[in-house]
């Protein structure tokens, strides 16, 4: 496997980004090792809040969520998955799986040792964060889904999707700043965008960025399907604190919250929020609303 990594220069002087970056490495499942990015921030004896980001975004995009949870007593790690931010990135499309990207994020979980852990997932920060509940229920104690589902490839896909899938694999270039941008009601400023573009020097550096939304499985044998359907067996069963934390603008996931609160036993009864005047990428148009849901969920349950 090829492995890239993004010159840490391309990190300097980001805009309200203070936050020390720590390493580890995982089996890349080739036979090599992936550097890692993670943030971790707050007491290390505090409970624990796992974010994970989605596609093409990075740590980042939680910069206004982590210092609320952080203040409310919260320990907050933010991994960069690997293709994404500060990690490093494989070169080709093809070194990408579903069950690489699960296989990543537990080697991260196992070696950080986190436990008691509040899984908060949006868009694929989502689908690869439920497969780790699925894996290892005991390590979480509960979960906030953001802006995502978990799809099997039995039901259609939604076409605002479909469109972005054709889209993605067709555009020459892969402008991820700017795709970041269209997903938020907010409206960037250059030096956000910039800092959505800094992991990629270039076009080499984006097999990652590109293949995610052909990584959804839309059909029912495509090869993630069966791994996704055992683990909606479990989630079935979960007891445990489930919330959702959908935003009231984002067409891709629309919907997606009334199927988790009908499916997952843990979701009775919560305190399922719709954070008004947000898009897909909900961290940037209500970060801090969103962080406070995360802290009063922890704290009441």
């Amino acid at each position: 496997m090829r492995v890239l990594r993004t010159p840490e220069a391309r990190f300097d002087g980001l805009s309200d980004f203070p936050f020390e970056p720590h390493y580890i490495d995982v089996p890349d499942g080739d036979g090599g090792r992936l550097r890692v990015h993670h943030l971790d921030e707050g007491p290390r004896d505090g409970p624990v809040v796992l974010l994970l980001h989605g596609e093409p975004t990075w740590a980042y995009l939680y910069r206004s969520v982590v210092p609320p949870l952080v203040e409310a007593g919260l320990r907050a790690v933010v991994p960069d998955m690997p293709g994404f931010g500060r990690s490093d990135k494989p070169a080709e499309r093809s070194d990408y799986t579903y069950a690489r990207h699960v296989a990543w994020m537990r080697s991260v979980m196992t070696q950080l040792d986190l436990r008691d852990v509040t899984l908060v997932g949006q868009d694929w920060g989502g689908l690869v964060g439920l497969r780790l509940v699925a894996d290892d229920p005991d390590r979480y104690a509960r979960v906030v889904a953001s802006n995502h589902g978990l799809p099997t490839g039995d039901r259609p896909a939604t076409p605002a999707f479909l469109e972005w899938l054709e889209r993605s694999q067709s555009m020459p270039e892969f402008p991820c700043g700017e795709i970041v941008a269209r997903a938020c009601l907010t409206s960037l400023t250059a030096e956000e965008i910039a800092a959505y573009d800094a992991p990629y020097p270039d076009e080499a550096f984006k097999a990652g960025a590109r293949i995610y939304p052909a990584l959804v499985p839309v059909r029912p044998d495509d090869p993630a399907s069966e791994e996704q359907r055992r683990a909606w067996r479990v989630l079935e069963t979960w007891t445990k604190p489930f919330l959702t934390a959908f935003s009231d603008s984002d067409p891709i996931t629309a919907g997606a919250e009334t199927v988790f609160q009908s499916r997952i036993p843990g979701a009775a009864g919560q305190p399922h929020v719709t954070i008004e005047k947000a898009g897909h990428n909900l961290q940037e148009d209500a970060g801090e609303h969103l962080a406070e849901h995360i802290a009063r969920f922890v704290g009441s349950t």
